[in-house]
């Protein structure tokens, strides 16, 4: 209905546009201005209360929870509303404020509040929002292992300003360091013909895997009891 409305108003059938709009906000709960623009493979999930301003733009691949303003902060003509690049992902109730940059991989937490640029592949929480993490090597390794655990809803990161967390990550990324070390001090000493016996140890991937599939079980359990 949007790309529809989108068409009408670039062709100046502007209150006709404004008009299927409304139309297709009280059929969905969904409010897209028609001036906004979207690119492909857009989603919406559970779109109740997502509410899009005028001067939007929105990249390909780009996932919104319900709850999601893309809004302005004056009434100035000319550019009042973000834009997001591809691949954006914004947390339900989160709130994307003014005419701001959401650069390519962005991912915003649930209920923040975001009125600054952002750097493309960071992670934002909290009132106001601040940027938790760039990418980085280390976090490419952490990204790797969620995506074969699945997609994390709700632009909520295990990022997050979780102590607990936080120092397990550490803790893994000193794990990774100190594996790879071994490996180079073990092949070093083999060039000198020493003979190492070392039992095969689990992937440090596998035992996260592992690890996180045991807590989902057990947490599925609880809810059962």
């Amino acid at each position: 209905m949007h790309r529809l409305n989108h068409a009408l108003w670039n062709l100046g059938f502007k209150w006709l546009a404004r008009w299927f709009s409304h139309v297709s906000r009280w059929l969905t709960g969904i409010e897209i201005h028609p001036g906004a623009t979207i690119g492909q493979r857009f989603f919406i999930d559970h779109g109740m209360g997502v509410v899009i301003g005028e001067t939007a733009e929105i990249g390909d691949d780009c996932t919104l929870y319900h709850g999601v303003t893309l809004g302005g902060t004056s009434w100035d003509a000319g550019k009042r509303h973000p834009t997001l690049h591809n691949n954006v992902v914004v947390g339900a109730g989160a709130k994307v404020l003014g005419p701001i940059t959401l650069s390519e991989g962005v991912r915003v937490g649930s209920n923040s509040v975001v009125t600054k640029d952002i750097e493309k592949h960071s992670t934002v929480v909290g009132v106001p929002g601040r940027v938790i993490h760039h990418s980085d090597t280390s976090q490419k390794k952490r990204d790797a292992v969620a995506e074969k655990l699945g997609f994390d809803a709700y632009g909520a990161t295990r990022d997050a300003p979780d102590p607990v967390a936080t120092a397990i990550n550490k803790m893994l990324d000193h794990i990774h360091a100190m594996d790879e070390k071994m490996e180079t001090m073990c092949s070093a000493l083999k060039q000198f013909g020493a003979e190492i016996d070392v039992a095969i140890l689990p992937d440090l991937d596998e035992c996260a895997i592992s690890a996180a599939t045991d807590s989902k079980d057990e947490a599925k359990k609880i809810e059962t009891n």
